[in-house]
């Protein structure tokens, strides 16, 4: 993510007026829940766009003839390139609400990496302490909303008798809150305090079927 790299510094800076990103992630997310009905961990999965793709494989000298096709030597290398820095304060991007109360999580470890059609897709498993799924919000969002986050490739749960749902943002509320945050600050407070990331996020929720007496 941007937190790695020199390239996309700016991105530990406030997204600067009209809150436009410039990094866009499709998302998958896999639930794993146990046989209490708990949220245990989850499988994250990034996509990353196709012009970040070509900044981290240049970055890293990889795939010079360009045909997105990489050995297993330059995969090897390129495992877990985005868990690499992990700044102070960083959460990686994941929010995770048990009945309104935020679950801290420890780092993610990374799973798997691939290079398709020029995309970069990355994979990290992150566990959660054990919280039911009723009550359970999770959202995906930078707070700078410099990385766009977009769960178009769907939520997966390893329980049959569960399933989740996606909210979208709504856009106009997002724009609305971001024109708030602009009105009542200084310029200043724009570059350096601005976090509107989290009015732009996808939110998911889980319901669990209960079992039958």
């Amino acid at each position: 993510m941007k937190y790695a790299y020199c390239a996309l510094a700016l991105g530990l800076v406030a997204a600067p007026l009209g809150a436009h990103p410039h990094i866009f992630v499709d998302t998958a997310l896999r639930f794993e829940v146990n046989d209490q009905s708990e949220v245990t961990g989850v499988t994250v999965t990034w996509t990353y766009d196709d012009f970040f793709t070509l900044l981290i494989l240049e970055d890293y000298g990889l795939d010079p003839d360009g045909d997105s096709v990489l050995t297993e030597a330059e995969l090897d290398q390129l495992h877990g390139f985005d868990l690499i820095e992990w700044p102070e304060g960083f959460e990686g991007d994941l929010y995770v609400y048990s009945n309104g109360q935020k679950i801290e999580m420890p780092r993610p470890r990374p799973v798997g990496v691939s290079v398709e059609d020029g995309f970069i897709t990355a994979t990290h498993f992150r566990e959660i302490p054990a919280v039911p799924t009723e009550g359970l919000e999770v959202l995906q969002y930078d707070p700078t909303y410099y990385v766009a986050y977009d769960v178009t490739q769907g939520v997966t749960l390893t329980a049959p008798d569960c399933t989740a749902t996606v909210t979208d943002p709504n856009q106009e509320e997002a724009q609305a809150a971001v024109q708030a945050e602009l009105d009542g600050g200084s310029m200043e407070d724009v570059f350096n305090e601005m976090r509107v990331g989290v009015h732009f996020s996808d939110t998911v929720t889980i319901s669990c079927a209960q079992p039958s007496n």
